[in-house]
């Protein structure tokens, strides 16, 4: 009898043990949902576009007026937890140095549809579907597309670029490189023990999300990243602030250790997970980075183009 009461004992608590593990894991896997709080300070259209079978919501912000068409445009995409108006820290400057901007919430996030799992995953997805409906703006010239994405935005971009994406230049700022180190990150902000969460946990987020996890972690994004730049062009900068308390800045050191060839990429004096646009380097170096590599075609060239259609319609004629 005291034998059968041990047992029973035991599977309760291991019973209440794996509720506990599979709460945990579900809390850590829902961003919380922000509310929109700041709208832009310049022109700006609510878009609406298709992601995963939900909808994303975001903003078109056109360029400046003295800007001719086809406009080019930056993409600014934020981080896990965060939403479009928590990244409107980098609009106003890049929208006066010539660009339109589309801003947009991730699903699970600010205005956007929830999924029952969030991931890395996620925020690719969702970039891609954003640059299909940019596809469709006439006024966007699409060979001068480019992207900001913040922490783990700017690790769905980089994800996105292994799938192939069609932009001119990428911006990564404080952005995570390893799987571990967004684990414990998630788990510190979350305010529950790494030991054994950060064992677990993980193999409840894979599940849940029906991949594998020994397969992401051998497909190492760095590594996918180094086979696609082989055939590609890509200009891509990296930014990461030396006094982030969140995404350590050995991930920049780690990708940089890892990727071939290197990459550009930028340290900046500010304090915090959120703040490197406060360092005037950052500017000094992104608004110039932009300028090279995201370029949209003068519109004299454009008309010139049109032009030289139609007299090769009349000759022809």
């Amino acid at each position: 009898m005291k034998a059968k009461t041990m047992i029973g004992s035991m599977l309760a608590v291991a019973a209440v043990t794996a509720g506990g593990l599979w709460q945990a894991a579900v809390k850590s896997q829902t961003p919380k949902k922000i509310p929109i709080t700041m709208k832009p300070p310049m022109p700006f259209e609510d878009i609406t576009f298709e992601s995963g079978g939900g909808q994303v919501q975001g903003w078109f912000i056109p360029a400046k007026s003295d800007v001719p068409e086809p406009w080019p445009l930056v993409i600014i995409a934020h981080g896990w937890g965060s939403n479009r108006s928590r990244v409107l820290r980098y609009a106003r400057p890049i929208w006066e140095a010539g660009y339109a901007l589309l801003m947009y919430d991730v699903r699970s996030h600010g205005a956007s549809d929830p999924v029952r799992a969030a991931s890395a995953y996620l925020f690719r997805d969702d970039l891609l579907a954003a640059l299909t409906y940019v596809s469709g703006r006439p006024e966007i010239n699409p060979e001068a597309v480019g992207v900001l994405g913040h922490s783990l935005g700017g690790l769905g971009t980089i994800l996105a670029l292994t799938e192939g994406i069609p932009v001119a230049a990428v911006i990564t700022d404080s952005m995570p490189s390893q799987f571990q180190v967004i684990v414990s990150s998630e788990l510190r902000r979350r305010r529950l023990p790494l030991f054994p969460l950060a064992q677990v946990i993980p193999r409840i987020w894979f599940w849940r999300l029906g991949e594998s996890l020994k397969t992401y972690q051998q497909n190492d994004p760095v590594m996918q990243l180094n086979e696609r730049r082989k055939g590609m062009q890509l200009p891509l900068l990296m930014v990461h602030s030396k006094g982030d308390n969140f995404i350590p800045p050995s991930e920049l050191e780690y990708f940089m250790s890892k990727a071939d060839p290197p990459v550009e990429h930028l340290w900046v004096n500010s304090e915090g997970h959120s703040c490197s646009e406060e360092d005037p380097a950052f500017w000094d170096t992104v608004i110039p980075f932009l300028k090279s590599h995201v370029r949209s075609v003068p519109h004299q060239t454009v008309q010139n183009h049109i032009e030289a259609m139609q007299d090769s319609k009349t000759d022809v004629s």
